[in-house]
């Protein structure tokens, strides 16, 4: 899905868009959210994006591989905004220069996720590493939380699911977005995003770890948080925009 946008506009404003839980048989939250160890505040997972490395036909292998990854894409019923969407295309304009810039937009795994502020039910839930997640078992479809992003990164479900992958179960009436691969990541690996890019112009890394290629990276390089007048401390950055 590719979107075009003022860039001064995607930096500063926001987009908002507005149920039974289903999810499929055999499969459990536990397998979507498991970890080998206790999650800790040891850790904050983020991802840095280059925008001036990161080509148009990258980020279409990255929206690729997050569909092959989780399964969303062929949803035969939905169409136009119906159409689940984890991850982007999203192109933003220079207002004076007229320049055009490319880059995938995500849920931003903000330090202070206002979806999960509004949730009712406590299925919106940030982890102790900064992931934020959705509890398919306890998502009653209000789409409070569609409401409250100011990234427009969730997607309802619409229709009914087959062939669901089992780390990744999803549900008819729920509603879902990027968990930046939260079972890769708890077993040391990238997203499949990153991995699918290979090579600078997208780094994912812990944040509180100096040490860390994307904490070095941060400490050299300009980079941005969309909506950073909103003190959401974001964990998806971006350099170029």
């Amino acid at each position: 899905m590719d979107k075009t946008l003022n860039r001064r506009d995607f930096i500063k404003t926001s987009t908002a868009a507005v149920g039974v839980t289903t999810v499929a048989s055999g499969i459990t939250l536990t397998t979507f959210a498991a970890n080998k160890d206790p999650v800790t505040n040891t850790k904050r997972w983020g991802m840095l994006i280059d925008t001036n490395r990161l080509s148009e036909p990258e980020i279409d292998v990255m929206v690729s591989a997050c569909k092959k990854e989780h399964g969303w894409g062929s949803e035969k019923h939905s169409v136009g905004d119906q159409k689940p969407s984890w991850i982007k295309k999203v192109k933003v304009k220079d207002r004076l220069t007229q320049k055009e810039t490319s880059l995938p937009l995500m849920c931003q795994h903000c330090e202070q996720p206002p979806c999960v502020d509004v949730c009712p039910t406590n299925a919106s839930m940030k982890r102790e590493d900064g992931i934020v997640l959705v509890d398919r078992h306890l998502c009653i479809g209000c789409r409070y939380c569609m409401m409250a992003c100011p990234y427009d990164a969730r997607s309802f479900v619409h229709e009914d699911l087959t062939n669901q992958k089992a780390h990744m179960p999803r549900g008819k009436g729920t509603v879902e977005s990027c968990t930046l691969c939260v079972h890769k990541v708890d077993d040391g690996e990238q997203p499949a995003c990153v991995a699918s890019v290979n090579s600078d112009a997208v780094i994912f890394g812990d944040l509180k770890d100096s040490n860390s290629k994307i904490s070095k990276t941060l400490r050299k390089i300009q980079s941005t948080q969309i909506r950073a007048d909103l003190n959401l401390n974001t964990g998806v950055r971006y350099s170029g925009i």
